[in-house]
């Protein structure tokens, strides 16, 4: 039986990779044979597989591929204080230390960074170019070299290097994933980005696809096709808004991102603002398909908002409602400032006179 060291287990991808591992579809390959089984042994962070402790003794002597799915686990890396290209370290050497010959990394399709000039879709063999203000992308693209070079250091040796879209799950998505999708699709008066939404099913599917068939190279995750920048926004229910004039709407629109948008980390803000879409072909090649579309990821994920609700024609009228109550209030604080302005230049006058 084939064994498989799988690290970041107790992850939500973790769990479903292991499932399916365990206990494959009844399904038959194309020459027949039933997927069987494989054995799925979870490493745990908190050892160091480079030597023998008594917390691995029940770990077995050899390995058939380790599955590195903590390095991009951005929540317990954060959570942890740790380097993702000082974490798969740690997965090189429990493949040394197991004498696994193939190693699955999931990496993501951030490493290509987000530009206005980026193809779409962007392709397994384009430049990577993370944001520099984005240490995360930058440090799961050192990652991406180590696993090569790991790979080229032994003949024989193979690499399924998996780059997911934004991956999504009804109750299972990252603190990283839900950033973005709160960044998408709701910027003032500017024209949002397409977006892609993997559900974590899928990409689960890619990792054990990479196990059974050996795949050797990179690998780009995605459901076909993408959202258009403004069904993001629908689909995330757009807020209501009140007409602004230019410069305001740009001053309003920078608060928004600085106080408003939570816990983005530094660099991610790019990534809303210009497209970063990849394409599934060289994975659809080799036998994988997605089951669930961008929409239907998008909308299980998210919680729809309570203005999504309202009607229209209500809508409007809560708009209008708010904005002349807005106006009411400038006024008053105009009309108090003005009122305290002028009794102190009456003091002053009084006590000039």
């Amino acid at each position: 039986m084939t064994t498989a060291v799988l690290t970041g287990a107790d992850s939500p991808l973790g769990v479903r990779v292991a499932r399916l591992l365990r206990d494959p579809p009844q399904v038959t390959t194309a020459g027949g044979v039933q997927a069987l089984p494989i054995d799925v042994v979870f490493l745990e962070e908190t050892v160091h597989p480079a030597g023998a402790t008594e917390a691995d003794s029940d770990l077995p002597d050899v390995a058939d591929v380790v599955i590195d799915l903590g390095t991009s686990d951005y929540d317990r890396r954060a959570e942890r204080r740790e380097s993702a290209s000082e974490f798969v370290t740690s997965s090189l050497a429990a493949a040394d230390r197991f004498c696994a010959d193939q190693i699955v990394f999931v990496s993501s399709a951030l490493v290509y960074g987000a530009a206005p000039n980026n193809p779409k879709p962007l392709t397994e063999d384009a430049v990577l170019r993370p944001d520099v203000e984005f240490v995360f992308a930058r440090q799961l693209a050192s990652a991406e070299e180590l696993v090569d070079e790991w790979r080229r250091a032994r003949p024989g040796r193979v690499t399924s290097v998996l780059r997911p879209a934004i991956s999504l799950a009804e109750g299972d998505s990252s603190r990283l994933a839900s950033a973005l999708v709160s960044g998408l699709g709701r910027r003032v008066a500017e024209v949002d980005p397409p977006s892609q939404f993997l559900h974590l099913d899928d990409l689960a599917a890619a990792v054990v696809l990479a196990v059974r068939r050996r795949l050797d190279g990179v690998f780009n995750v995605a459901p076909d096709g993408w959202v258009p920048g403004e069904r993001v926004r629908a689909l995330s229910g757009e807020r209501p808004r009140f007409p602004l004039p230019e410069r305001a709407s740009e001053v309003v629109a920078s608060l928004r991102w600085r106080f408003q948008r939570g816990p983005l980390p530094p660099g991610l803000a790019s990534y809303t603002r210009e497209p970063w879409i990849v394409s599934n072909g060289r994975l659809r090649e080799v036998g994988w398909e997605p089951t669930i579309t961008n929409e239907q990821a998008y909308v299980e994920a998210t919680e729809a908002p309570w203005w999504t609700m309202v009607s229209p024609k209500r809508r409007q009228e809560l708009t209008l409602g708010i904005s002349v109550a807005g106006a009411l209030l400038a006024a008053l604080i105009a009309t108090s400032i003005g009122r305290r302005w002028w009794a102190r230049r009456r003091r002053i006058r009084a006590s000039t006179g």
